[in-house]
């Protein structure tokens, strides 16, 4: 994996039946914000998703045995410490900022981490060596667990870091890795372990799976005698998700739609480290933690890392719900584009992986980490990937309920079983819509005698379910209008941002750039050239539909109701005729109709937003991943909420880093 991506996994019928995987985020990819006692707020580790590509996992993993205390940073007293962390909880604890004032919040929250890093300096625990001197310990300990281990090994690769390479001709669809459930560092074994009383008594960490697999990993990096040690110490020391980037970096990430996400990343870790400080330090079950005497916010950061760049979701034994967990070796491979290939074999209790395409010896062998746009590779994985054919771009999209029209919409689009308002996706391919888009415009479009052909007569339904077929307009002049909508939509959007396509693509040339830097750098690249292509195929439609409108050619006719004519060839997912009652949080949401949506751009601090002023992070590995709908925030109890990632695939994502 590239140091910290995740890897999405995918259900595989073993003999016992199908099971499947799921990363958590995406979210990889998942919920590191909490909420608790009006104090924790819930957000995300910071996904994807997994994380940085490239060089990243190649890096030396400078693992040395520090002795706790050293110079200045052993007469920092404890007091010292708990006043700047009661600053930074208080501080985190606050409501979210009005939009625009982000970064000046993001800056004094760094301010006050800086402090407590600075006076932490030297406290953390690392080990001796290389994390490559330790790549032939782990490869004996699969072996002695009964992993397989032949037909690859561990090397570094140019571009993308450590991975596996193959020693022999592998065969596509070929069974070659399979690591059984005892390797597996899961919630599971977090409460049989040292952590097992404070997880008895702690709503935050049975709420959220994956801070007690953070800390289960914390636990067992002190621990000497740890069964999981020679896994642990093969884990890059270091990450390239945005919680490792300099303020300057983080800069080069504004206007680009990561930004609001990887503040709210930022907060949120911050948060949750304050309040485990806290509690290691005052819960009575907490005296027998190894981490009582040393817990540092470096540390914290690089377990979350850890974590969201490569947990899954995988079975409990007994196959009847998932549990998260950390595959060792598995995650050593790195992310290309395809399909989901790793899944778990319930009778033999293990996961198995198998080739995404033949392989000759010498090749890396690849694994597809999950349908993430870019953004939330960043964000989550801490790399960017180049040719992803599953990038895109959120745009938050409504109607308003001042719209004369909207009663009648807003029922044309539920028997559509779509939203009033949700968040769709401009994707980087052809055409850059999916069929649920097409439809929301189509009926976002529509005059009054359209919408009652829609609701009222024979062919009603049959209207419904061609709204998302390409090839069924409503009418030319609806075609005319929805292209002209997107077209200007995405043009406006163009305009957030502070710096041209060209003026990036300059700007990559820089030799000195550093690693984040240039990644910050490609993301807004690559958002902006699919905005830009979108504008390009909105008016190409648009002179197309004009032009036949002209000429007065006929409109297509269908013959009767065919589900499958909604099956676009480039679109993924069918409309499904469902009348359902729209729970719709207009909280942030801007409605538009038609003339207002025409003519306003809309710019919130250095960010793209579509009609909300954040795009918060998905990491909700319990659910399906959609990028086309909005993000949903959950309960749990009074006090704990959890903010989803997009990473929502219970059919698996593989998480990795590029290794």
């Amino acid at each position: 994996m590239i140091d910290g991506r995740p890897k999405p996994t995918e259900s595989r019928l073993g003999k016992a039946g199908p099971a499947s995987f799921a990363q958590s985020a995406h979210s990889s990819l998942p919920g590191w914000g909490v909420f608790f006692q009006s104090v924790l707020t819930a957000d995300s580790f910071s996904l994807h998703r997994t994380t940085a590509v490239f060089r990243a996992m190649g890096k030396k993993s400078r693992v040395k045995t520090q002795k706790s205390g050293g110079g200045a940073t052993a007469t920092v007293s404890t007091k010292e410490i708990m006043n700047l962390i009661t600053e930074l909880l208080q501080k985190c604890s606050n409501p979210s900022t009005v939009p625009g004032k982000e970064w000046e919040e993001y800056v004094q929250i760094r301010g006050l981490v800086e402090k407590i890093r600075k006076k932490q300096k030297g406290l953390s625990v690392v080990f001796d060596g290389n994390r490559e001197h330790h790549f032939d310990e782990l490869l004996q300990w699969a072996a002695d667990c009964g992993a397989s281990t032949e037909g690859f090994e561990i090397t570094y690769f140019p571009e993308e870091g450590y991975g596996l390479k193959a020693t022999k001709d592998i065969k596509a669809e070929e069974l070659f890795l399979w690591i059984p459930r005892k390797m597996l560092m899961t919630v599971e074994s977090a409460k049989n372990s040292v952590l097992g009383p404070v997880y008895a008594q702690d709503r935050i960490l049975q709420a959220m799976g994956n801070i007690t697999l953070a800390f289960h990993l914390l636990c067992e990096r002190l621990n000497p005698n740890s069964f999981w040690l020679p896994y642990i110490k093969t884990l890059p020391m270091e990450y390239h998700t945005p919680l490792y980037f300099e303020e300057e970096e983080v800069h080069y990430l504004q206007s680009t739609q990561a930004i609001h996400d990887v503040f709210s990343q930022y907060k949120n870790t911050a948060r949750q480290y304050a309040y485990f400080y806290k509690l290691i330090q005052t819960h009575p079950n907490a005296s027998k933690l190894p981490l009582k005497e040393s817990f540092t916010f470096d540390d914290y950061r690089w377990a979350v890392s850890s974590v969201m760049t490569r947990q899954n979701q995988i079975p409990t034994e007994d196959g009847s719900r998932v549990t998260l967990a950390l595959i060792p070796l598995w995650d050593m491979c790195n992310h290309t584009n395809g399909l989901i290939t790793t899944g778990y074999n319930l009778e033999d209790d293990r996961c198995e992986c198998v080739a995404l395409q033949d392989y000759k010896a010498e090749d890396q062998i690849y694994i597809f980490y999950g349908t993430r746009s870019n953004a939330e590779f960043v964000i989550h994985n801490g790399f960017f990937f180049d040719n992803n054919s599953h990038d895109r771009v959120k745009i938050k999209l409504g109607v308003s309920k001042s719209d004369r029209l909207y009663a009648m919409k807003a029922e044309v689009l539920a028997r559509a079983g779509i939203p009033t308002s949700s968040v769709f996706a401009l994707h980087c391919g052809e055409p850059p819509i999916s069929a649920q888009l097409l439809a929301f415009l189509r009926v976002f479009c529509m005059s009054e005698d359209e919408l009652k052909e829609h609701l009222v007569g024979e062919h009603a339904i049959d209207k419904i379910f061609t709204l998302g077929n390409s090839d069924f307009p409503v009418s030319w002049d609806n075609e005319i209008k929805l292209w002209t909508f997107l077209e200007t939509r995405a043009a406006l959007l163009l305009k957030t941002y502070k710096t041209t396509t060209e003026d990036d693509r300059s700007l990559l040339e820089t030799p000195e750039l550093s690693y984040h830097i240039k990644m910050a750098i490609q993301l807004r690249t690559a958002e902006k050239e699919i905005l830009e292509k979108a504008v390009q195929s909105a008016a190409t439609k648009r002179e197309h539909f004009t032009e036949l409108q002209d000429k007065g050619a006929p409109l297509p006719k269908y013959e009767e109701s065919n589900i499958a004519m909604l099956e676009n060839t480039a679109t993924d997912s069918k409309i499904p005729m469902v009348l359902r009652n729209l729970n719709i949080d207009d909280e942030g949401e801007q409605d538009l109709n038609l003339t207002e949506a025409l003519g306003e751009a809309i710019v919130e601090g250095g960010g793209i937003v579509n009609g909300e002023s954040t795009f918060p992070i998905d990491t909700n590995p319990k659910g399906h991943e959609n990028p086309e709908q909005e993000d949903h925030a959950k309960e749990t109890g009074d006090a704990i909420k959890t903010i989803s990632e997009k990473n929502e695939h219970i059919k698996t994502e593989e998480i990795g880093e590029q290794s």
